[in-house]
């Protein structure tokens, strides 16, 4: 029998799924619910249906398995929400920041993907290990600066310090449905309008008022403009 099969362990475990991936998968949900710190290898090869040595042999040790699994979510995120929605650079700015929001928030709204995924990102942000500077540049930093190249289009008189302050506000406006979540559940509790969990009805909403102040502080820039000549 090979090194890869001693390894198996089907009890409990998706047939679907190899033993490294069945680890992944595991291992985030572990991650998500107990952090780096708490979570230990035998936990997850449990959740697994793997033996012990299976962390050893695919991944070496904890630290590398949080860091594959890491890597994994922002695969899965590239892959299902690409950041310009699939629209052409030659779309209108309003579509592409249209489309920016709607798959940011079909991305933290989607019922189909795990769970974990968004759980051990926060969980990241909360107790920061050395993935978080992998995080940031793979990920964080080109979708905002996507985000940023937006806002300037939109507002070419804005400074630095409003172009990213108004990505910056977009953003926040869209992970409010997902930090915020538990309360927005009781807080609308018997909402039968849509609000706050229609994708439509939010990329509408969040788009029109984004669009709405960066034109505003764009007006207030270039009457600082005129004044100052």
């Amino acid at each position: 029998m090979s090194v890869e099969g001693s390894l198996k362990s089907p009890a409990g475990a998706d047939p679907g799924l190899d033993t490294r991936a069945r680890l992944i998968e595991a291992a985030g949900e572990v991650f998500a619910e107990v952090g780096f710190k708490q979570a230990t290898v035998r936990d997850i090869c449990a959740k697994a249906g793997a033996n012990i040595a299976a962390v050893n042999y695919h991944f070496r040790d904890k630290e590398t398995l949080y860091a594959e699994t890491i890597a994994h979510a922002h695969r899965y995120s590239v892959e299902h929400y690409p950041m310009d929605g699939g629209l052409p650079p030659t779309a209108k700015v309003e579509q592409r920041l249209e489309a920016f929001v709607r798959t940011f928030l079909a991305k933290i709204l989607d019922p189909n993907r795990p769970s974990w995924h968004g759980l051990v990102m926060s969980r990241e942000m909360q107790e920061p290990t050395l993935s978080l500077d992998t995080i940031v540049e793979t990920g964080v930093r080109p979708n905002f600066h996507y985000l940023c190249d937006l806002v300037r289009e939109l507002g070419p008189h804005l400074n630095p310090v409003e172009v990213e302050g108004s990505a910056a506000s977009v953003i926040g406006q869209i992970l409010h449905y997902f930090h915020c979540r538990r309360i927005i559940a009781r807080l609308y509790r018997g909402r039968t309008d849509g609000f706050p969990y229609d994708l439509d009805l939010l990329t509408g909403h969040i788009t029109a008022f984004s669009l709405a102040a960066i034109r505003g502080l764009e007006q207030q820039s270039r009457h600082r403009a005129e004044n100052t000549r």
